[in-house]
């Protein structure tokens, strides 16, 4: 019994490599759920293009591509006729050579054999089988000859067992007797698999017998089978790749193969016991091969099965077919076709997409889809936050209770100033311990930091937010969608991160307002429906600020169009456009309402039609509150900074000026991780 370990190529990836990162990944997904698209696909997306330092699916598959284009452009299929024709025409050059010099020689005989010679037919093929009765003078003829014959030996194995041309080289007649003698059995061991006539033992003793022929060492006869089907697939198709010609050809010359048609009829017969038991593989396909390098028939087997194997990869790198994951892909057969480093990018993505479904990122809901988890939620929250805070002041600090409350109120107290106070001085304080301080020492400064006292004022602990998002039509056509998603789930990740007390309610209004979860908001698709009804908007903002009378409201609204539908006594949504003074007069009794409610109101403008700007000031002035109108980057940081800030004076902030986000008062100052 020989040695039956079987050594495979280590595919585990490198077992010392860090973690894969996901933070890029899932801010990527992140954007496109957040742009409408399902987290699968997302998910998909981002594999597909890869990361800033990441190979993704379709660099490999044009890696691919190329590598395919290059096969076919590089090589054409007549190698071994070419390699007859030459050692053809060095034995007629050899023969006529000593036909010449052979001075003992009968006249009458040289003269026929010249004319033998002259009177060849021009087909390679038709030459060499007219030629094998020819009695050559020549010696080195006549080796050239029988090389012809070896040659198309080797060359007919080589295609159905990669290795063999060489393997066989000056091969003896025991060693062709061996070849012939595997040829017969494995076709028994194939027909008697055909009819369920096969046992293990029948596989193992041809094993044992004939080993040597298969260094690929199957395990069993379908890893066998599918070894030796997918390589005699691959030299049909090369057959059926060339020209009728060419075709005709070497079916004449395989003929004279090791000088005996008897191998010829094994390979027939083992093609097709082959064809019927894997009758799937590619049997009749073809290529237009267009390059000027020949190929042997073995190198051009190989060179057909690199195809196959590069089709494969390509559908497999496009998971594009249903059920698709990374798993599927064939590390070996990548690294094979384009080297280690695509395997490793490729095992890398397989990572990916594993971590991605095991550390919980994604969840499927009742209906079987995948969605972000809140755990993925708050990450990609915390990503956003930190692009919140590059675009934010560089001033360090926190939130401090002691501080301006968020109303603002005057306590009558005053303290000494401390580094980070925003709080107003109190000037005459300032200015009396000033001049007790120079009463004692004459020759100090008149005015020192030590002097300086702030006013307190009633701390409020808690706010009731309302972010009131415009989800109309306009917001989607004009590529506002996503920078209103982000702005979102930056200004929740921050109250349910740094606020906890505070109240965030999120409200999304077009042709009508509901209230929302970030969950649904995020991946909310695209909304078609025209209308921008800010009067119903109000109303649950409104219903929110009741339900927490001991907290400070802050009304947040972000928008890109007059309020053009509102609810009617009965519930029913009107629209109208242009905007109908009823819907104008509901939005503004609402607002209104916010005001009367302590409401400190900012209005995001996005857009510059004047009218819209017209109405934004408008209702502003109404609230004593401020507009704001960022460019779409900086909207996050425009809504975050405007809830941190305090509500300054109304002239300070018209016209959306961004100097006043970051301001003294009551919520203080945030940098993110």
């Amino acid at each position: 019994m020989k040695d039956r370990t079987r050594f495979r190529r280590y595919d585990g990836g490198d077992p010392l490599a860090p973690p894969v990162d996901l933070a890029e990944a899932l801010d990527a997904i992140g954007e496109d759920v957040m742009a409408g698209y399902s987290p699968e696909r997302a998910m998909r997306e981002f594999l597909r293009r890869g990361g800033r330092d990441q190979t993704g699916l379709d660099d490999l598959a044009r890696r691919v591509a190329e590598r395919r284009r290059e096969l076919t452009q590089r090589h054409d299929l007549d190698g071994t006729l070419q390699e007859v024709r030459e050692l053809l025409d060095h034995a007629l050059l050899e023969e006529r050579k000593q036909l010449a010099r052979d001075a003992m020689m009968d006249d009458a005989d040289r003269a026929f054999r010249e004319m033998q010679l002259e009177g060849l037919p021009p087909s390679t093929a038709a030459a060499v089988s007219e030629l094998s009765s020819y009695d050559w003078q020549s010696r080195e003829a006549r080796e050239d000859y029988e090389k012809i014959k070896d040659l198309l030996g080797r060359e007919l194995l080589d295609q159905r067992f990669a290795g063999m041309k060489q393997a066989l080289e000056n091969a003896t007649d025991a060693d062709r007797a061996a070849v012939n003698e595997m040829l017969a059995d494995l076709n028994e061991l194939l027909e008697k698999h055909r009819l369920g006539e096969d046992t293990p033992e029948d596989f193992a003793e041809f094993m044992d017998k004939h080993g040597d022929f298969f260094p690929e060492n199957p395990s069993d006869i379908d890893e066998l089978l599918d070894s030796l089907a997918q390589r005699a697939a691959a030299a049909q198709r090369m057959l059926n790749s060339m020209t009728p010609e060419q075709r005709q050809e070497l079916m004449q010359l395989s003929q004279q193969a090791f000088g005996s048609p008897e191998l010829m009829d094994q390979l027939a017969r083992m093609d097709s016991n082959l064809q019927a038991l894997r009758p799937g593989e590619d049997w009749g396909g073809s290529e237009q091969m267009s390059g000027e390098e020949g190929l042997g028939l073995g190198d051009g087997t190989g060179v057909f099965q690199d195809l196959a194997e590069l089709d494969a990869l390509g559908e497999q790198l496009s998971q594009s077919y249903g059920g698709a994951r990374m798993d599927d892909l064939d590390l070996d057969a990548l690294a094979r076709q384009l080297g280690d480093d695509a395997a490793v990018d490729a095992r890398t993505l397989q990572r990916l997409e594993q971590a991605l479904r095991d550390t919980g990122y994604l969840k499927r809901d009742s209906s079987g889809q995948y969605r972000l988890s809140p755990k993925a939620m708050r990450q990609l929250g915390k990503a956003l936050l930190r692009d919140v805070a590059d675009r934010m002041s560089g001033r360090q600090g926190q939130r401090e209770l002691q501080r301006a409350g968020a109303a603002g109120d005057l306590s009558g107290a005053t303290r000494e100033w401390a580094f980070g106070d925003t709080e107003p001085w109190h000037v005459p304080r300032t200015m009396l311990n000033g001049v007790l301080r120079r009463a004692g020492d004459p020759s100090g400064p008149r005015l020192s930091i030590d002097d300086v006292e702030v006013q307190e004022t009633e701390a409020r602990t808690q706010a009731a937010v309302a972010l009131l998002v415009d989800t109309s039509f306009s917001m989607a056509m004009d590529g506002r969608w996503v920078p209103m998603k982000r702005t979102a789930l930056a200004l929740h990740t921050l109250i349910r991160s740094r606020f906890r007390g505070d109240h965030l309610q999120l409200i999304g209004f077009g042709r009508h307002a509901e209230v929302m979860e970030i969950e649904h908001l995020t991946a909310l698709d695209a909304m078609w429906d025209k209308g921008t009804n800010l009067h119903h908007a109000l109303l649950l903002a409104n219903r929110h600020f009741r339900r927490h009378p001991n907290a400070q409201p802050v009304l947040l609204v972000v928008t890109d169009g007059e309020p053009t539908s509102h609810l009617e006594p009965d519930g029913e949504v009107y629209f109208s456009y242009p905007p109908h003074p009823l819907t104008v007069a509901y939005a503004v009794r609402e607002l209104d309402n916010a005001g009367r409610l302590g409401a400190q109101t900012t209005f995001f403008r996005l857009g510059e039609d004047p009218g819209l700007a017209r109405f934004i000031d408008q209702m502003a002035r109404r609230v004593d509150g401020r507009v704001v109108a960022p460019e779409l980057d900086d909207l996050g940081a425009a809504v975050v900074g405007s809830y941190l800030g305090s509500r300054g004076p109304g002239g300070g902030s018209w016209g959306g000026g961004y100097g006043d986000w970051f301001g003294g008062g009551g919520r203080g100052f945030w940098v993110g991780d």
